[in-house]
């Protein structure tokens, strides 16, 4: 058995609608394949049986994972239990969408192990929902909500967005304020992204966008008002009580290893990053065709090591650095970060270089001048 423990996440691409700012491997109106997409997708779970995997992190995504019925879902999970070893403290997170879960699911979900729901509810406003495509409104999602509070889901993440056609300022406050109230232990808060393939992408110059000034304002309204009610920002986008970080994605951002199984699902195992296909034909007739990008040996990509550490509030901690690569990374830099230091963008303190949550914000141009 591995001595280290891994993730292990499960891809499921069905939704009921698909939307309009999406980009992901997900589909629509297929519904009827989900048991022969569940049958693949467990002779695949199965596969990893002899490798006497440890897992410590399972989470189901998509998609909507919540439109499998029970009786796929049961399948799904045992296949899981059966094939890995999962720790007995294991975080198990599901994403949902409101309106694809019922009493009866969210009870087998507790009664299999889930641990932690991630709940998408992007916007309070119901023009705001209805223009990103979304297949609820805001009262489907407290009903959701209050109901895995009362069948006692005490780890609950909901999605925000900001950037949204016809979202102002205030409007993006208001979202804030409301969901805040409810009080659930992560809120992961989003920039919207255009992305070429989507339906805004296809009208992206008539969509009625706030401005670039008003978005900064509601990234920063975000910060500010979430720190004040004792949410700790770890990483550029997410958001969290004390102690209640996703573990899960920690290991992709620390660089650590995961399995992905399912349609066009990514892994990072054994020192190999490899993926899946994303056409379902060819995933079903061979799902365990691994297409590979980059075999790692022992050793690691120090551009990808910096990217992903200065997504954490931690950020780098330059003696592992140098532990890892045999220089500093500090050398050659100096002026650049000091400007930054300067600027409010960055901090250095000991050994642990990390940008503010301002410096979050312009990380990608901060990263490409020092990178």
């Amino acid at each position: 058995m591995m001595t280290k423990p891994i993730g292990l996440y499960v891809h499921i691409p069905f939704c009921v609608r698909k939307c309009n700012y999406c980009d992901f491997c997900s589909v629509s109106e297929r519904e009827h394949e989900m048991q022969k997409y569940v049958d693949v997708l467990i002779s695949e779970i199965e596969s990893y049986k002899t490798k006497n995997v440890l897992l410590d992190t399972v989470f189901i995504g998509g998609g909507t994972p919540s439109l499998l019925s029970p009786k796929l879902f049961e399948a799904l999970v045992r296949a899981i239990f059966q094939s890995f070893n999962v720790t007995s403290d294991a975080e198990f997170s599901v994403e949902a969408n409101p309106g694809t879960l019922t009493r009866e699911k969210l009870a087998l979900y507790k009664s299999l192990g889930v641990n932690r729901l991630s709940l998408g509810v992007q916007s309070v406003h119901e023009n705001e929902l209805k223009i990103l495509g979304r297949i609820h409104t805001y009262d489907e999602f407290l009903v959701t909500y209050n109901m895995a509070r009362e069948l006692g889901f005490d780890n609950i993440n909901v999605d925000l967005m900001y950037g949204i056609p016809y979202q102002t300022v205030a409007s993006f406050e208001r979202t804030l304020e409301s969901v805040i109230s409810l009080s659930p232990e992560h809120i992961s808060c989003y920039g919207l992204i255009i992305e070429e393939g989507t339906p805004f992408f296809k009208c992206k110059d008539k969509l009625p966008l706030p401005t670039e000034d008003e978005e900064c304002d509601m990234y920063y309204l975000a910060d500010s008002k979430l720190a004040a009610c004792g949410y700790v920002h770890y990483e550029i986008s997410n958001y969290s009580k004390p102690n209640k970080f996703c573990r899960h994605n920690l290991k992709y951002w620390k660089d650590e290893e995961y399995i992905g199984v399912g349609l066009s699902a990514h892994s990072y195992f054994e020192n190999t990053r490899y993926y899946n296909s994303d056409v379902f034909s060819e995933y079903y007739e061979n799902f365990s065709a691994k297409y590979e990008y980059e075999n790692r040996g022992c050793n690691k990509d120090p551009f990808e090591y910096v990217m992903l550490a200065m997504r954490l509030s931690d950020g780098l901690f330059l003696s592992q650095y140098e532990k890892i690569f045999g220089t500093s990374f500090l050398s050659g830099r100096e002026e650049k970060i000091s400007l930054y230091i300067s600027q409010g963008l960055m901090l250095l303190s000991d050994d642990r270089l990390s940008l503010t949550p301002k410096g979050f914000y312009v990380s990608n141009s901060i990263l490409t001048e020092l990178l």
